[in-house]
Parts: C-alpha cells; structure tokens; sequence
C-alpha cells in the first residue's frame, strides 16, 4: 500500500472520511467502502483514516487503483505546537465557553468558532499549549469546579485529556483536497467532515450504517474505568441538575454528531429506524435520505448447497467482541444442544480485536462444555463457508443493516437476529412488499440466550419450515437489496455534488 502526503496528492472527487474501520479492519463497513470504491470507479478517492492509538496497522483489503491518496490521523496526538505562546491565557479563556458548550449540547457554531480561534496561532498551536500549558491547566480546573467538582478528579482529568485530545486532533490535522467529501460515520469522522465544510465550503455527506451516539452509549454505559459515586448511586434522591463524566463523555459525541448534520447537504441511513434516533441528536429532518444496502445477489445465490450429513450447522458471522453479544450466542448454542446434540456452533471472523473479550468467551465455551461443538473459525472463505450452514445467528446489541444477512438470505439461508437496525425489516419485510413474502426466521429480543435458543430448535426442528424460511430471504434480497441500485443512487449523488459550486465562509455562517 503506498501512502501520499496530502499536498503531493492530487484533487480527490471524494475523499471519504473513516474512523477504525477501512482498510484494516475487516467487517460489514469495510466491505461496504471497498464495494462503493471499486464500483465507482470513474471517481478518484481519497481515503482520510483516523486510528486509535496503538492500532494495528496491517491492510485487510488491497486498495483499488482509484484510491488517489490516502491520509493517516492517529486520535489523542495533536500536533506539538511550539512550548510557548503569547497570549495563551486570553485564548484559552476565549475557547473555554465553547468547549464547555462541546461537551453539553453543542454544533457547528462551537466548531466554526473554535477553527477560528486556532487558525490565529497557525503552526504555533499544538499539544504544548492546548493541553500541556499552564493555561490549559488552569482552564482545565475551572471546567472541573464549574461543573464536575462531585466528581473524582483524577477521572476527570483523564476524560478531559481524552476529549480534548482527540478534539484538538481532528481540528489541526491534515485536510485533504476534494471536491465532495463523505464521511461513513459520525464521532470523530463526522467532526473531521464537519471541519472540512467550513474551512473548504465543498459539499458534505454522512452515511450511517449504525447510529454512532447509540454505540458510544452502550460502551460508556458499559466502561469500568468511568467510576459513579457510590453515595449518589445509593441515594434515594435523584440531582438532576448534577453532570457526571458519562455526561461527559455522552454529551460532547452528541455534540460532534449534531454538528456533523448541521454541515451536511444529505444525511444518509440505512433504513428508516435510523432517522428518529438522528433528529433526535439534531439532523434536519429535510436532509434525511434512505438508501439501503445491497448485495451481489446473482453471485450469492449462485453458491451451490453442501450440508454437512448428520450436523445442524448454526453460524454467527462477526468479530469477537462486546457489540456482537458473543456470550448469548455461546449461552444460546449450549441450550440448543441439549435438545438437538447434532446441532454445532460456529463463530465465523476474527477474534484478535479485543482479545480480553475473546478470551472470556473461549473460558465460557469450556465452562458450558462445548469443546468440540462450537469453534472459534477466525476470519474465513465466507463463499466456501455460505454452501454448508442451515442457519445464521446475529446476537448483536447494536446494528445498522448487517451485510450477513443479506448475503446468507440470497444463498437461502435464513436467519435468528436481535431486534436491533434493520434486523426486522429484513427478516420480516417492510412497507415495500405488497402482499408480503413471509419471514426469513426470527426476532428476538436482545441478550436472552434461551429466546435465541428456542427461535434455533423451533427452525431447526422443522425442516420444511426452515427450507420456506431460506426461499423468502432469497426472494426478498432478489426484489429489494440489489447492490447495482445502490450503485446507480450513489453514482447520482456525487455526479450532483462533485460540480457545485462551494460556499464561502461568511456564506455558511449565514446558513
């Protein structure tokens, strides 16, 4: 893979925007981007990749020859910036309103406001006085009295550099030059294309596959290292008025993501249970569009079956980790055979992103005595895989519209998933189908193996029943989930896009 500096590379027709996913991690956003590369390829991509720090860096995909540049950005590492600057303490009193706003409720007035006040100190403006200064310090204690004093203060402090950090990055780190740009998600991403509309004016786009606010959510509500005060917690009195760092951190992505929208000319989903919780992070409800995910068809469902003779194979397709529920997939395996012992699981894809997680499910596997029922594949021939499984399983807690399904239902297999995304819809049809095909499986609710388990023995036991579930799933992907649609949609859209004329600055402050 080679690597250009941005003022080497050329002009982009689009520079996409993507945060820990193409190209080196693998899954259903990664495939999609590479798909809308490769089919678009008239265009000249320019891909601007932002990276946790410590991230691997090896390639799961081979770029395709349009990708005209690339762009690295490694989060929580701003420029350096020189040691000193003069009147350092004016401007971190200047900015410390909007970042206070940040991280409560605020949108792209904070952002056009906050590029401003940085574009004054030019190359001068780094780590050194942003986060490391006297200034910064001092700033930095009162935020903390203002509004979070209730809280441990070294957690604090460690949010703050955290937010900060990764803020400061996406505001002073390289723009790539393009005539549209499309970020594939909001957060950090959705921050860097928001930027991007101010400082150049061109024309801005999102799609999300998953609602990234609902995922950081889950994850905040989940992390060990935010610590609640165990007297607030026990109190029978409520402090509404009281923020805590989940607040925090919460807050300050919703602010990214409505500032995301407030820049964009079209905010784009994958299937209309998105757009309700997007309003309600602030997009404007007249730049909401649809545009659903589609798939080879012709090439999936020309996968030839060879079921495994004596054994029910049930597979999960993912990665290991926490927002596949993993856990009530094994859970879920283990009930299903004390029923059906011919029945075994598999976890198709790879399991060295979090290998912490990995590793609790494993033990759990051993726990539940699954040795030699259930396998850990790792990443697979998905192709060579689709021709002998009789059923797939989604446990996730969060989804947009899962490529697996759509991909195993047009090899007519059919599926078990959480109501979660586009689950439903899927499985079940939407208002598109007049009359209706029928289900493609089941919906369960989420985290409850035994709910999972009886949706698997209730198909699984009824071979007919199982065999009409795969044909509708192929039917419904044939009519509503063909891959030359979305083509053709996103093909018009940056047709439109890449010759408008972009705004100037005072133009958007208008807007």
């Amino acid at each position: 893979m080679k690597w250009q500096r941005v003022d080497k590379a050329p002009e982009a027709d689009v520079c996409l925007i993507l945060e820990g996913s193409y190209p080196y991690v693998s899954g259903g956003v990664s495939s999609w981007t590479h798909d809308l590369i490769k089919a678009q390829s008239h265009l000249g991509f320019h891909l601007l990749i932002l990276l946790a720090p410590g991230s691997e860096r090896k390639p799961k995909y081979e770029l395709p020859g349009n990708v005209v540049g690339t762009t690295e950005v490694v989060l929580q590492r701003p420029p350096r910036g020189r040691r000193r600057l003069a009147q350092a303490e004016r401007l971190m009193r200047r900015i410390e309103p909007v970042l206070s706003s940040l991280t409560y409720d605020g949108g792209l007035r904070d952002l056009r406001f906050l590029l401003r006040m940085l574009a004054q100190g030019g190359s001068n403006i780094g780590s050194r006085v942003l986060l490391d200064s006297e200034a910064a310090w001092a700033m930095l204690l009162r935020m903390y009295q203002r509004d979070y004093k209730k809280s441990s203060f070294l957690d604090y402090f460690w949010s703050w550099r955290g937010l900060m950090g990764g803020l400061y990055t996406v505001l002073l780190g390289e723009m790539p030059r393009a005539r549209v740009y499309h970020a594939v998600s909001t957060g950090y991403a959705g921050l860097y294309l928001a930027r991007a509309r101010v400082e150049t004016g061109r024309p801005a786009l999102v799609t999300e596959h998953g609602i990234y606010t609902n995922e950081r959510r889950i994850e905040i509500a989940m992390a060990d290292w935010l610590h609640e005060d165990e007297g607030a917690m026990q109190s029978m009195v409520v402090d509404k008025t009281r923020r805590d760092l989940r607040d925090m951190w919460m807050h300050s992505f919703q602010s990214y993501s409505r500032a995301c929208y407030e820049a964009c000319d079209r905010i784009i989903t994958l299937f209309e249970g998105n757009q309700s919780f997007q309003l309600h992070d602030g997009a404007p409800p007249e730049r909401l569009e649809v545009i659903p995910n589609g798939i080879d068809y012709e090439r999936y469902a020309a996968i030839k079956r060879h079921p495994v003779e004596g054994e029910f194979c049930i597979a999960l397709i993912g990665r290991v980790v926490p927002i596949k529920d993993v856990k009530t997939y094994i859970r879920a395996i283990a009930q299903v055979q004390e029923i059906i012992p011919q029945a075994r699981g598999y976890l198709l894809g790879p399991y060295d992103e979090d290998p912490e997680y990995y590793e609790e499910c494993r033990v759990l596997v051993e726990h539940l005595g699954l040795q030699g029922s259930f396998e850990f594949t790792g990443k697979v021939d998905l192709m060579e895989w689709l021709g002998r499984i009789d059923l797939i399983v989604l446990t996730s807690i969060s989804e947009g519209q899962p490529l697996v399904i759509l991909e195993a239902g047009a090899a007519g297999i059919p599926c078990v998933a959480t109501d979660v995304g586009a689950c439903r819809e899927m499985i079940e049809g939407d208002g598109r189908e007049a009359p209706s095909l029928g289900s493609g499986g089941a919906v369960v609710p989420l985290s409850n193996p035994s709910s999972v388990a009886r949706a698997i023995i209730r198909l699984l036991s009824e071979p007919s029943m199982l065999e009409m579930c795969g044909q509708v799933m192929r039917e419904r992907v044939r009519l509503y989930y063909n891959k030359d649609d979305l083509t053709r949609t996103y093909q018009k859209i940056y047709e439109t896009y890449r010759e408008k004329p972009g705004k100037s600055h005072s133009e958007e402050e208008v807007a």
